[in-house]
């Protein structure tokens, strides 16, 4: 794949700091005045050049669609979820939300951050900067201008960082000579928790389709896809004209806000799962699989009960009830594991037969009972539809069972 600087060469773009002048910064200049009337922006300077900004302000109390981007609630149960305790006693201050547009979804040395979003709350306020590099000369001093901004912070708020935005920019970093300012820092990257709590619900777990369908926040028109940025970028550095990377500026702007209230909804539901608001049974029993995870057993247990309550598409009912019978095995509570069972066993379910019969060959020493069972099962395996290697693992393990309870009765 052709790099960044080939791909401007083909362009007829210089490349590299020794052809390209620095950027203009007197009073009337064209450059200047274009970016700065188009975008409403400013310069700023730094230790290694100047750089452009694009700055905006959200009062604490903004929503997003139906979501606050105010974050209330402790992230205790969210840093047990990340595996970092450090980040159960970050003051809200200490969070930095982090978006990059890229020259390419590839990564790699010849892949640049041409924009980097960054959001803090500052005060009584929501502070957004987006650096823009206008050309790959600026590079150096977009990023001493992120290494300023991101000083007070001690974490980092992503969505799929881990995997694309932090490794890149570490990469920038390192080209450039420069210290990565995010080098130890925490990383909640909301991607994975997404995922977990909407993939058995939703189609798409996307920034954006969450925003839709999740946070009542769909995009006005001014957004463009991912996928198109890019090339925006190449025109604006063959053309000059930055009018069409408004669309850039607003899609970045989103995703950073966007973060920060998908941040208080989740950290919401995973400090007060019972008391969170959720409307879907899906999502119920989405948090419940992720509290059985971190082995909050009870807290699991409940959200079964409570997503059963709920209406759910039979697949994910009998699942949920496959899942709670064993987390009350689990737990002891073997009363409720056999109603389960009992339930999911006059529906055909073969696993729940062979609980019943372990059970009453275990727990109750009742060969007969569990004979009994063990021979409906091998019914419903004979009856049911099943793949032929599935199918043959069933009879091997029943069967076996079976001649054992035969030998164990006499």
């Amino acid at each position: 794949m052709p790099s960044l600087a080939d791909k401007l060469k083909s362009l007829g773009v210089k490349v590299g700091t020794a052809d390209i002048a620095a950027p203009p910064t007197r009073p009337g200049s064209k450059t200047v005045s274009s970016l700065v009337d188009v975008l409403g922006g400013r310069w700023i300077n730094t230790r290694r050049g100047d750089v452009f900004v694009v700055e905006q302000t959200f009062a604490t109390d903004y929503r997003h669609g139906v979501m606050p981007i105010q974050l209330t609630a402790p992230l205790s149960t969210l840093s047990e979820w990340a595996r970092d305790a450090r980040i159960s006693g970050l003051a809200l201050s200490q969070l930095a939300f982090l978006d990059t547009e890229t020259s390419g979804l590839s990564g790699g040395t010849g892949t640049y951050a041409f924009m980097v979003g960054a959001g803090r709350f500052m005060e009584d306020e929501f502070r957004l900067s987006i650096f823009f590099m206008r050309d790959p000369a600026e590079e150096a001093a977009l990023l001493e201008a992120l290494v300023d901004f991101l000083a007070p912070c001690s974490a980092l708020v992503t969505f799929n960082g881990k995997a694309f935005d932090a490794p890149l920019l570490r990469t920038r970093y390192q080209l450039n000579h420069i210290p990565c300012p995010f080098e130890g820092f925490s990383h909640i990257d909301l991607l994975p928790l997404a995922r977990r709590l909407w993939r058995d619900r939703l189609p798409s777990r996307a920034l954006k389709y969450l925003e839709e369908h999740v946070m009542s926040a769909p995009r006005s028109s001014d957004e463009v896809p991912g996928f198109e940025i890019p090339w925006l970028y190449f025109d604006y550095l063959r053309t000059g004209d930055i009018t069409p990377l408004k669309g850039v500026f607003y899609h970045n702007a989103m995703d950073v806000v966007a973060m920060a209230a998908l941040l208080s909804l989740t950290s919401g539901m995973l400090a007060d799962p019972h008391g969170s608001d959720l409307e879907h049974g899906q999502d119920v029993i989405a948090l419940a699989k992720l509290f059985e995870d971190l082995n909050r057993w009870d807290d699991a247990a409940l959200l079964y009960e409570r997503g059963l309550k709920s209406t759910l598409p039979e697949e994910d009912f009998w699942q949920a009830v496959r899942r709670l019978s064993a987390l009350q095995r689990r737990r002891g509570d073997m009363q409720h594991a056999v109603q389960l069972w009992q339930q999911a066993a006059m529906e055909g379910h073969i696993y729940a037969h062979v609980e019943l019969a372990k059970y009453f060959e275990h727990a109750r020493r009742d060969p007969v009972a569990a004979i009994e069972w063990t021979t409906l099962a091998i019914q419903h395996v004979e009856k049911a539809d099943l793949p032929k290697y599935i199918a043959n693992h069933w009879m091997d393990e029943l069967e076996h069972r079976l001649k054992r309870l035969n030998a164990k009765k006499k």
